[in-house]
């Protein structure tokens, strides 16, 4: 779920929490009773049967709170994730941390949370308890300025935990001969009545229908969800009708066990009273749609569950249960999706159950996916990208479910291997490192796997991964599986594939030399294969090694070549990288304005976390170069920003580290302790949004120290200075100047240390762009003959 900035006019709202689409009633003491137990802990669990409100409770009451939080409250949906392995990464994916490093999502979190002040608002924990308890447990105890609100149908049973249950909503009792006086003033009858007006426009109480809803809503028990199923019942039926329905279902059930809690069959009714509701049509497909997790979009409603109907026959039963208030339906950026609440899921998951088209439905939600998967791969190099990457976004629930259906069902984990092969471009684009390795570590371990070209890629992209993340050791393991693979099967593009992973490695380890030419090996069977992709990507790792390598030529013209490829098809995640490493060749070589405009055009192209990071953070090694140590101090703190949702800076590659590590050191002295500080943490405290938008910001104030009042050069560093600019070797400048070797050493390092430079190339572009300046210093008479 992606950080969503509200502005007011005084203060800025910070978070993801929804809007409220109906209106919010009654509640008021829930709500102050639950902020006064927040004040005193840490942990507040709300407890209740479900339907009863819990949820919306939670987030009223986030809201209530949010401004409280620097950082903002985030809701965190359980409801849909089933796999308890994943809690960590699906609550980092909400807060935007990406995990690269080896020490995992939850070291993640703990290092991202650790200096903030949030409020993490964990929704539907029950089926996650045990998982969710170790999760709040840690992280409260390392994360001072963290608060944790669950909601649960039973307590996390952690320590310092304070629970409080949701009641239903008022209801009157009906009894006496004053039961239906006041009705106005119960939370039931009030959510009733508003719900029924928006169904029934006008629809108010009245002395007519005033005693039958109250009826209605002492029948329910005061639960909100099938008080709103109820209401939404007036399209087709009366008051009177709803009330006769219910009350001949509740003799149906009475005969149901004791053991089960009142509540419970109330709500259960209620559903049921709705199922029955619906035709024979909109059951069946109530019950298939239960296989979708997340949601779904209607291609894939019709792909999986319309097997034995027209299309327009499932678009139109569809919008019957939308209707019916069984499907809730939203539309963002002009895309409409569906989904079911959760316990109408779980109801229609049951119904599907006794049909005994429970594994067929699943197999064919699997393989409408996996086919979804491979589409996406094909177009990835395309004008298609950023549309392909949304959808699978989307989808994230429905393939987690794809997957782990491949992998535990015995005879299916080649559909595994072909879905971890399709999606490693979407995971590692968007930095989600620890989604990769988890279902690529779990499809290599399904031991009914035979060998197949899909398991080759799985070898390599896994080991890709675990390199990046520091753990080459298992990384080769992998690699050396791949290769023997690849030979078996005796594929150019198998073969290729294991030659890109080992250079992958060897560039992560530092061995760049071995690195470059299994690289270039790679690139020339992908040609071979005439595999686009591959090649796109293999440069994009080639040129990559070949600027750690410092064959910068050799580096512009892989990625001058991935251009080349990715322009004219309006791809977006390589050329950006290619842009944005020409940037980074440029700072490197000392042509600063030209590294700001190739890392702009990078950033403009592609302003994902990853590709934002890779940015950035030159950007400010840019800005320290030119001695603009308020830019520089910002956008060094924007990147510590994204390297820390990311898990790790610069994405495992130490050989760049060092230019961050100077920059840091070169604008804290010529800022002062104080003021960089204050522009380093404007810089942490940035949204993404707005870390971009200050990024490219071109018509910011130049604030760049050329003014000579902040850093001079001696009259003798001038002199060293300008003859690094004539190419002058460190021993061709004592000669000059008739000084030792290692004075003329020191010389150049005072140079590089007060400009911010890390290279000889840097110092000579400086000192093209500044003759004009010094000239006219010179005219005017600097003093600093020293």
């Amino acid at each position: 779920m992606a950080p969503a900035v509200r502005s007011d006019a005084d203060q800025r709202v910070v978070g993801n929490l929804p809007l409220e689409l109906t209106s919010f009633v009654g509640r008021r003491r829930e709500l102050a009773d639950a902020r006064r137990l927040f004040e005193s802990s840490r942990l507040l669990t709300l407890t209740g049967v479900g339907g009863v409100g819990k949820t919306r409770l939670a987030i009223r009451l986030a809201g209530a709170l949010q401004r409280v939080f620097r950082d903002g409250a985030w809701l965190v949906e359980l409801g849909e994730l089933s796999d308890a392995d994943l809690l960590e990464d699906h609550i980092a994916a909400t807060l935007g941390v990406r995990p690269v490093s080896s020490s995992g999502a939850l070291q993640a979190l703990i290092d991202y949370c650790s200096d903030r002040s949030l409020l993490l608002v964990l929704d539907n924990c029950e089926h996650l308890v045990d998982s969710v308890a170790r999760f709040a447990g840690t992280v409260l105890c390392r994360c001072a300025g963290v608060k944790i609100l669950a909601t649960s149908r039973e307590s996390l049973g952690v320590g310092g935990e304070v629970t409080m249950r949701v009641p239903s909503l008022t209801t009157p009792e009906l009894r006496g001969p004053s039961a239906f006086d006041g009705l106005a003033r119960y939370e039931s009858i009030l959510l009733f009545a508003e719900r029924a007006a928006t169904v029934v426009p006008g629809f108010v109480l009245s002395e007519e229908n005033r005693n039958t809803v109250a009826r209605i809503c002492h029948d329910l028990d005061g639960l909100p969800l099938p008080i709103e199923l109820a209401a939404a019942r007036l399209r087709g039926m009366s008051a009177e009708q709803i009330m006769n329905r219910l009350s001949d279902r509740y003799r149906l059930l009475t005969t149901g066990g004791r053991d089960v809690p009142s509540r419970q069959q109330t709500l259960r009714l209620s559903i049921d009273w709705s199922y029955d509701l619906c035709s024979p049509s909109e059951q069946q497909l109530w019950g298939r749609l239960s296989v979708f997790s997340g949601g779904f979009d209607l291609d894939a409603a019709e792909g999986v569950c319309g097997q034995d109907m027209g299309s327009n026959e499932v678009l139109d039963l569809i919008t019957a249960l939308v209707e019916k208030s069984i499907l809730i339906r939203e539309e963002i950026d002009g895309i409409v999706r569906y989904h079911l609440l959760d316990l109408l899921r779980e109801y229609g998951r049951e119904k599907l159950e006794s049909t005994g088209e429970q594994l067929e439905l699943s197999r064919r939600q699997r393989n409408w996916f996996e086919d979804l998967v491979v589409r996406a791969e094909s177009d990835w190099i395309s004008c298609g990208q950023e549309s392909w990457a949304a959808r699978l976004g989307r989808e994230q629930h429905n393939l987690n479910d794809a997957l782990e259906f491949s992998i535990s069902t015995a005879g299916e984990a080649r559909s595994a291997t072909h879905m971890v092969a399709a999606l490693y471009r979407f995971w590692l684009s968007d930095g989600l490192i620890g989604q990769l390795r988890y279902w690529a570590d779990r499809t290599l371990s399904v031991p009914d796997a035979g060998p197949d070209i899909f398991r080759v890629d799985v070898l390599c992209v896994d080991a890709a991964a675990h390199a990046m993340q520091g753990d080459v050791v298992r990384a080769r393991e992998l690699i050396d599986e791949g290769h023997r693979l690849a030979e078996a099967l005796g594929d150019v593009r198998s073969r290729a594939l294991a030659a890109w992973a080992d250079g992958y490695i060897d560039t992560a380890a530092g061995e760049f030399g071995n690195a470059t030419v299994k690289l270039e090996t790679a690139v020339s069977l992908f040609r071979l294969d005439e595999n686009l992709q591959y090649v796109v990507i293999s440069l994009d790792t080639l040129g990559l090694a070949y600027i750690l390598a410092g064959e910068l030529e050799r580096s512009v013209q892989c990625f001058d070549e991935c251009i080349e490829i990715t322009e004219p098809l309006h791809e977006v995640t390589y050329q950006a990288h290619a842009l944005g490493f020409i940037g980074l060749i440029a700072w490197l070589r000392g042509d600063f304005e030209r590294a700001s405009e190739y890392l702009t055009r990078s950033l403009q192209t592609d302003k994902s976390s990853m590709n934002a990071a890779w940015c950035i953070e030159p950007l400010a090694w840019t800005a320290t170069a030119q001695r603009n140590w308020k830019q520089a101090a910002i956008l060094l703190g924007a990147a510590a920003m994204y390297w820390q949702k990311i898990g790790q800076p610069l994405t495992g590659f130490p050989g760049l580290s060092r230019f961050r590590e100077n920059a840091m050191e070169v604008v804290r002295k010529a800022s002062g302790e104080s003021t960089f500080d204050k522009n380093f943490h404007r810089g942490t405290a940035m949204t993404e949004g707005e870390a971009v938008a200050y990024a490219l910001d071109e018509h910011r104030t130049a604030e760049a120290a050329s003014s000579i009042d902040v850093i001079r050069l001696t009259r003798r560093e001038q002199q060293v200075a300008e003859l690094v600019a004539q190419g002058f070797t460190n021993r061709a400048i004592a000669e000059s100047l008739v000084i030792s070797v290692r004075t003329a050493q020191g010389h150049v390092e005072h140079v590089l240390t007060k400009l911010g430079f890390t290279s000889r190339a840097q110092i000579a572009a400086w000192v093209v762009s500044t003759a004009p300046e010094r000239d006219s210093r010179d005219v005017n008479g600097s003093t600093d003959r020293n």
